[in-house]
């Protein structure tokens, strides 16, 4: 046996029969998805020669802590003045969003009267600021679950 070379040798060619199924079913996919990937509908938009462009203005910020403070701009105010402080702010321009990051151990009742105090001066266009899934302050807690105490 020596001298015979056997049934089996060995091959030193690619074989490139795998990596072309691969690159048509990847080929396939990709030509079915793409379409998918557009969102909403196709418009054609009329054309306007007065048209101007819009000067977005940035929204007005609340933050409300935890211990009942409530800030904008940086400047502490009590809920009596905060709401004399955003029409300051806004002026005659009614349409600027309210943002209101409250802390989410803060007293709901208590947000709800600032959203009222807002509400009851013709500002409602107000929006209620969150963070993203996943990010707790507290990971020691799970999420969904009130505290015991």
């Amino acid at each position: 046996m020596s001298g015979s070379s056997g049934v089996y040798r060995v091959q030193a060619d690619i074989n490139v029969t795998p990596l072309v199924d691969v690159m048509l079913v990847l080929l396939i996919i990709f030509m079915v998805t793409a379409p998918m990937l557009t969102a909403g509908l196709h418009v054609n938009l009329p054309k306007a020669k007065a048209a101007q462009k819009l000067d977005p203005k940035p929204p007005v910020i609340l933050t409300y802590a935890r211990d009942g403070k409530v800030e904008l701009d940086g400047e502490s105010y009590d809920l009596a003045q905060i709401v004399d402080a955003v029409e300051t702010r806004l002026g005659d321009d009614r349409t600027q969003p309210i943002h209101l990051r409250a802390d989410r151990d803060s007293s709901y009742g208590d947000v709800v009267a600032l959203m009222d105090a807002l509400a009851a001066r013709g500002l409602t266009r107000l929006a209620l600021l969150t963070g993203p899934v996943g990010k707790a302050a507290d990971s020691s807690k799970p999420t969904g679950q009130a505290e015991r105490p």
